[in-house]
């Protein structure tokens, strides 16, 4: 089994990193939900997008340290390295932001991980990490990397006609139902997701 891993959104979670800055910022009340979309969505209704968008780059870049990873998921990450499954993080990442200051976001991303201890502690080497320019590419990289299973938290990336056909897709939505597209397996957590590919712990 190999498996692939999305980064934003599925492996590291943005919720509170984005709340704490729209805060510090002042573009959301203090009642706001401590929800990336909810933050969004507001901003998007007051006709904000730029300030939307430039928030992105922020987080994405000098405020990446804020964000966390998903409950779980190193957990996940350390039990396959445990049991010889082979990893790999593919990301679709743009190299800068659309607006803000200019900072190398593949760069920031990959010092999240190494302070995180992913390739230290947990031993998943830099060069099984991948971050593409575009979506084409980042199905490309699945492909090439022979993915036996990959888990994205988008279901329009998981479903696109040039998702490499044979893969088991694991669509990763901590909020959701538990329902998905055909041909999709939802997860709504880490553990979740370990007990489905790995199995109980022993």
């Amino acid at each position: 089994m190999r498996i692939g891993i999305d980064f934003d959104n599925t492996l590291i979670c943005y919720d509170d990193a984005f709340y704490a800055a729209a805060i510090e910022r002042s573009l959301i009340p203090a009642e706001s939900a401590h929800s990336k979309r909810a933050i969004r969505d507001y901003l998007r209704l007051e006709h904000r997008e730029d300030e939307w968008t430039e928030l992105q780059g922020y987080i994405y870049g000098s405020g990446m340290h804020l964000a966390q990873p998903f409950p779980g998921a190193f957990d996940f990450l350390e039990r396959c390295a445990r049991n010889g499954v082979d990893l790999c993080i593919i990301s679709h990442k743009t190299r800068l932001p659309y607006l803000g200051a200019e900072i190398d976001l593949h760069a920031a991303a990959e010092k999240w991980l190494r302070d995180q201890g992913v390739f230290s502690r947990i031993g998943l080497p830099r060069e099984r990490v991948f971050f593409e320019l575009t979506k084409d590419a980042k199905l490309a990289r699945i492909a090439s990397e022979q993915c036996t299973v990959f888990i994205d938290d988008l279901p329009e990336l998981l479903t696109e006609p040039a998702f490499p056909p044979g893969v088991r897709r694991l669509l990763f939505d901590p909020a959701g139902d538990g329902t998905s597209p055909p041909g999709l397996e939802p997860v709504r957590s880490w553990e979740e997701a370990a007990l489905m590919l790995l199995g109980s712990p022993r």
